[in-house]
Formats: structure tokens, C-alpha cells, sequence
């Protein structure tokens, strides 16, 4: 098939595109580079632009005669949505229905959506399920859950077919080490860490260390980031065949303190790692842990990156390639 994918040129999109492309697919991406960068995409058709520019889609959708389309093209800091969250709508929205309108009227009617784990809100049973409650705490929850709305409401107009996948907490890099995470600002706990294990950070701040958690720190579901896109192909395929449109949690149903990420780290880089404690942020649950029983089953999806060993490993390989030198180019100039 032949596929569009959003945000490219990000960490999760760069990725679908390698992907994609080793499973036989073809891929064109389009990525207006905000958050991106410009060489994880640089072995395939790429479009510099905007999902809102209606006029670029449609030329795109016609010159390479796109069967389906993965959105990956949105922003995703929690805090940053509560400042802006104008912005948040604006773009993962407003955007979203631009794309969604000039899909349809190009005739492509299979959509791959990356939702989060952000639409839960505080969980009240754990682990989730995808017929939990949805109660998001913040403006970029709230954006990924209105676009499932609207793609609820186009599939029963029989104007698309749709995946949304719901993400827990995306992390490792691609296994060759040529791309992975490079957030500007880095938010993401595993990456920060790294940080400090590099020496790019002093320390990581651990906000707060008394969760009602055995350890007193939150905790999470890691799942690594090509096993979250090979979710995505097995949902690609699922339509293909005729699937029905519904919704998937992405998570290794497993739970990792804040703590025991920091250990791990320490452990696969073989550095110490001073940490130091910060206040709770706001809106954070205690515990999020996915059921993806659902996606296992019905998808036939099977994570090959289950321990939190492998996807630290990953991630550090990754991060020593991308980042040691300039640390060295910066050291030199002091």
C-alpha cells in the first residue's frame, strides 16, 4: 500500500516509515519540521508542509495515489497544552479535520490515528482497559479524544475506517542506532535520564516520592517505539482486510517506578545517577498501566521489546550516537 505518513520526520514517524517501508509498503511523508528533523526522513518522498494546507495534500494524494494515511503529526506536551491550549486544539483538531475532509474528498478511506493514554484521565481500575472511562485532565488529552469522536461519527456516516491507537509511554530507539529521540525540550523520563548518564544533565528531578507506589514514585507502562509501529502495520493490514473501525491500547502491561527506570539506566550505562526530589506536577495519576489484550488478540500484535532492559539499551545506543560528540565539541570550548 501505499501510505501517507504525518510528522515523518518525528520520532514515532520516523520510524513508521522505516517500518513501513522494510514490511513492503511505500511511503510519502509530509512535515512542516516544527518538532521534526528533516534527516530521520531523508530516505523517502518528503513534503515540507502543514496537514492544514488542503491545497498540498491534494496534490499529494493525487501524484502518489495514497491508499491510507497514519497521523502522527501532532503536539504532545502536557504542560505546554495546559499554557496553550489554543494551540493544542488548533493543531491536533482543527488540523486533524483538514486532513481528515481532503482524505475523503481524494477518496482514501483508512486512517491509522496515534491517540494516547492521555484520554483516560485518572484511571480507576488498573490495568486499562479500553472501555475504561474517558475523563482526560488536560487540553492534550482532551484534543485525542475529540478527533476518536469525529472518526466515531465520519465511520458511522461511512466516510472512513479508522484505528486510533492509544500510546502509553513510547521510549527506546531503533535498534541500528540512525534514529530515535531528540525532543527539543526533552520531556520523556528515559531520555532525560540518559541525559544525565551522558553528562548533558546534572541530575533528574523525581517529582515526588510519596504515590501511594511501592517505592513512593509513579509509576508507568513503557512500550518500545517499534513495537508501537509494528501495532500500526498490523492495524493498517486489519483495515486492508476488512476490519472494523475501532480503538487499541499500545502498552506492555507492565509497570516501572520512576525509580526503577533511574536503576535501570544506571545499570545498562554502567554510570551513577544523581537525582534530586521535586514536587508532584499536577495531574499526574499515580499509576498508568495499558491492558492490550485487546490489540494482541484481534491485531495478532506481540511486543518484542517486553523488558525495560531492552528498551533503555536501545535508547542508550541511540543517544551516544547522537549526542556524545557535541557534548566533547562543547567541552573543548570551555
Amino acid at each position: 500500500m501505499q501510505v501517507l505518513v504525518t510528522g515523518g520526520a518525528g520520532y514515532i514517524g520516523s520510524h513508521a516509515l522505516k517500518q513501513l517501508n522494510k514490511a513492503g509498503h511505500s511511503t510519502v511523508c509530509i512535515d512542516n519540521l516544527a518538532k521534526g528533523h528533516q534527516e530521520f526522513a531523508a530516505d523517502y518522498p518528503f513534503y515540507e508542509g502543514d496537514i492544514a494546507d488542503t491545497v498540498l495534500l491534494s496534490k499529494i494524494f493525487a501524484r502518489h495515489k495514497i491508499d491510507a494515511v497514519m497521523h502522527f503529526a501532532a503536539f504532545s506536551l502536557v504542560g505546554e497544552s495546559v499554557q496553550k491550549p489554543l494551540s493544542y486544539y488548533k493543531n491536533n483538531v482543527a488540523s486533524t479535520l483538514s486532513l481528515i475532509e481532503t482524505m475523503c474528498a481524494s477518496g482514501i478511506d483508512k486512517f491509522i490515528y496515534s491517540s494516547s493514554a492521555g484520554v483516560y484521565g485518572e484511571p480507576k481500575e488498573i490495568p486499562i482497559k479500553e472501555n475504561a472511562k474517558t475523563s482526560p485532565t488536560n487540553p492534550y488529552g482532551m484534543s485525542k479524544l475529540m478527533v476518536e469522536k469525529i472518526l466515531e461519527d465520519l465511520d458511522r456516516s461511512g466516510k472512513i475506517k479508522f484505528v486510533s491507537l492509544r500510546y502509553f509511554n513510547a521510549a527506546g530507539a531503533h535498534p541500528d542506532a540512525t534514529i530515535g529521540e531528540d525532543h527539543n525540550p526533552e520531556t520523556h523520563l528515559i531520555p532525560l535520564v540518559l541525559d544525565v548518564a551522558l553528562g548533558r544533565k546534572e541530575s533528574i528531578t523525581v517529582f515526588g516520592n510519596d504515590w501511594p507506589t511501592k517505592d513512593g514514585t509513579c509509576i508507568r507502562d513503557y512500550i518500545h517505539v517499534c513495537d508501537l509501529i509494528d501495532a500500526h502495520i498490523l492495524s493498517l493490514d486489519y483495515l486492508a482486510s476488512g476490519g472494523k473501525s475501532d480503538i487499541f491500547n499500545l502498552g506492555n502491561g507492565l509497570g516501572y517506578t520512576v525509580k526503577e527506570v533511574i536503576e535501570g539506566v544506571a545499570s545498562v550505562t554502567g554510570k551513577k545517577i544523581q537525582t534530586q526530589m521535586g514536587p508532584r506536577r499536577p495531574g499526574d495519576p499515580a499509576v498508568l498501566v495499558a491492558s492490550s489484550k485487546k490489540a494482541i488478540n484481534v491485531l495478532a500484535w506481540k511486543p518484542k521489546f517486553a523488558n525495560l532492559e531492552q528498551i533503555i539499551s536501545s535508547a542508550w545506543l541511540w543517544h551516544k550516537k547522537r549526542f556524545k560528540v557535541k557534548v566533547k565539541e562543547e567541552g573543548s570550548k570551555r
